[in-house]
């Protein structure tokens, strides 16, 4: 299973973050991939960008070192089931990523996390749920994968995730769990660095050894194949 696309990444704008876009695309290159995404964290992670950042991102070239390039958010989940970024600024960009972090969002159960977390994936921009992995803040996947195909949005195998499994309780599990109800539901699912460095672009082999260990079926994996991969998330 060749991967083609690295759609959840940061770069030093996140404010936790170590590279510059052009960094992150040479770094793509170099592995190659033939296109990446950059999803700056909304407001709510603390040191992040101002919305302001993405009303002027047609500044940034489309393609860099042959890569092509798109814009997202991975965007905050709030507690009242909203987003923490405003409709204005969504307009702006390519796609959506919507999760829940514990850095503004407090565990509010099972039923009401997963109530909040579709709430937000209703936005027509949202496209793809990031690391539904971790029972710090646990979710009824029956009804997330559900509400996945219902939505049209593609639910995220994170590999950051799975190189701290000792900090994201019940993470190989869960994703057991939600892969089996994938392929059940045929539900797509997107395979992502969630890179934080250069360095880490196109780091996939995690995720994609355990989406290969059970059996998935790689035609509901989205970034096997650009066309499929663009037609999903634009």
């Amino acid at each position: 299973m060749d991967l083609i696309g690295d759609m959840h990444m940061h770069t030093l704008v996140s404010g936790h973050a170590y590279g510059t876009i052009r960094e992150m695309a040479q770094a793509a290159q170099a592995k190659g991939l033939e296109m990446i995404g950059i999803t700056e964290h909304a407001p709510g992670i603390p040191g992040t960008v101002d919305p302001f950042y993405y009303n002027n991102l047609q500044a940034v070239p489309r393609e860099l070192y042959g890569v092509q390039v798109y814009h997202g958010s991975e965007i905050n989940v709030l507690k009242d089931g909203t987003l923490s970024l405003a409709q204005s600024y969504i307009d702006h960009l390519d796609y959506a990523i919507v999760g829940i972090h514990v850095q503004c969002y407090e565990n509010a159960g099972k039923e009401q996390n997963t109530s909040n977390l579709i709430a937000c994936m209703k936005n027509e921009k949202v496209k793809i749920v990031s690391h539904p992995d971790d029972d710090h803040t646990p979710l009824d996947y029956e009804r997330l994968v559900k509400a996945a195909k219902q939505y049209h949005v593609a639910l995220e195998v994170n590999n950051s995730s799975l190189k701290k499994v000792d900090q994201r309780w019940n993470c190989l599990e869960n994703y057991r769990t939600m892969l089996s109800l994938c392929q059940k539901r045929r539900v797509p699912v997107i395979i992502d660095s969630d890179a934080h460095d250069p360095s880490q672009v196109g780091e996939l082999n995690l995720a994609k050894a355990l989406v290969e260990s059970v059996g998935f079926d790689p035609s509901l994996v989205l970034n096997t194949n650009p066309e499929k991969l663009k037609s999903f998330l634009f």
